[in-house]
């Protein structure tokens, strides 16, 4: 009787368990969209309780409209400034990501479609076509702003699929001042200063958080020990830069629309206050989750460790960026 000895199992395939993980993961970010599409949505109602406020029409659905417009903003602005940094790393290997730029064009498109038809309607949430009032939209500053994110969207997405995606940065640019435009009237005091603060504060937040996610979808393609920390050591340099423009805008910002002397009521007695010391307090999480990968990044042994602080950084950056939606879409307190 002859002995055989029992044939091993086959081995998986090299790409089964990255596979995996790779659903893992795209689930993970699917959850994370739902949580943050949840803010803006369900966002007005707990934080206008008790405030005396009265919410605008669709508060819920121009936040949802204003966080995905954002994100648009921060996708395609943060390629760019990584896919810069990675270019300029010694030794880097010539493995890029596939660009999500076309596909945040085409999110934004929708986003600005969706906002342009709620100002053909005075501001209010059409309830049928008939109501649109498309041809005014020229007739009015409001109107005009929305109509250029429309157009701007439209254009940075066919720059993103030209052979010279870096083009993009122009209509995104002009996004990013239409938004800055919009958020002080004319009415307001000093509108123009203002704006110069908004679209500061908004330009360094998109490529603060979409820089971080194009740099961890980077290090996914990298298998190269020395290159990647290197990537996160110069895009840390930078985001430290953004931050504190990012902290000195949003303060500027906040004492112009909260007096200093009233700010600390405002900030429990409003809708606008409460969401506002939420984003602050996202925020100081994101720069402690920040702090912690620049520390881990900065020890001989294992430097990629510091992927995870970082990876938690732009889930909490996405939080931080819905947050912001709902910001957008609730009443700025009277100063009386």
């Amino acid at each position: 009787m002859t002995l055989t000895r029992p044939t091993p199992p086959a081995a998986a395939p090299a790409g089964t368990v990255r596979r995996r993980s790779g659903a893992g993961r795209a689930v993970a970010v699917l959850v994370l969209v739902a949580l943050g599409a949840l803010i803006p949505l369900l966002g007005p109602s707990p934080a206008l309780h008790g405030t005396g406020e009265a919410a605008a029409p669709g508060t819920g659905g121009i936040g949802l409209l204003r966080t995905v417009l954002c994100a648009a903003l921060c996708v395609p602005l943060g390629e760019l400034l990584v896919g810069k940094l990675a270019r300029a790393v010694p030794g880097a290997p010539p493995l890029a990501p596939r660009s999500w730029s076309p596909y945040a064009a085409a999110a934004g498109f929708l986003a600005a479609l969706g906002l342009a038809s709620v100002v053909a309607t005075g501001n209010l949430v059409p309830g049928r076509l008939a109501d649109l009032d498309l041809g005014g939209l020229h007739a009015s500053r409001d109107g005009r702003l929305a109509l250029l994110e429309v157009n701007a969207f439209l254009l940075a997405g066919l720059c993103a699929r030209s052979a010279r995606p870096g083009t993009q940065v122009w209509p995104l640019a002009a996004v990013a001042v239409a938004e800055a435009l919009r958020a002080h009237p004319p009415t307001e005091q000093s509108p123009l200063a203002g704006s110069a603060l908004t679209l500061v504060h908004l330009v360094c937040a998109a490529l603060w958080a979409g820089g971080l996610l194009h740099a961890l979808r980077i290090l996914g393609r990298w298998r190269d020990a020395a290159a990647g920390p290197a990537l996160l050591g110069r895009y840390a340099r930078v985001a430290a830069g953004l931050l504190a423009a990012i902290t000195a805008t949003g303060v500027c910002s906040s004492l112009r629309r909260m007096p200093p002397d009233g700010i600390a009521g405002q900030l429990t007695d409003t809708a606008y206050g409460r969401v506002l010391l939420a984003k602050v307090l996202l925020v100081a999480a994101v720069a402690a989750l920040a702090l912690c990968a620049r520390v881990k990044l900065g020890r001989a042994a294992g430097p990629l460790a510091a992927c995870v602080p970082a990876r938690v950084e732009v889930a909490v950056l996405g939080l931080v960026v819905a947050v912001s939606g709902l910001l957008t879409a609730l009443p700025v307190p009277i100063r009386w």
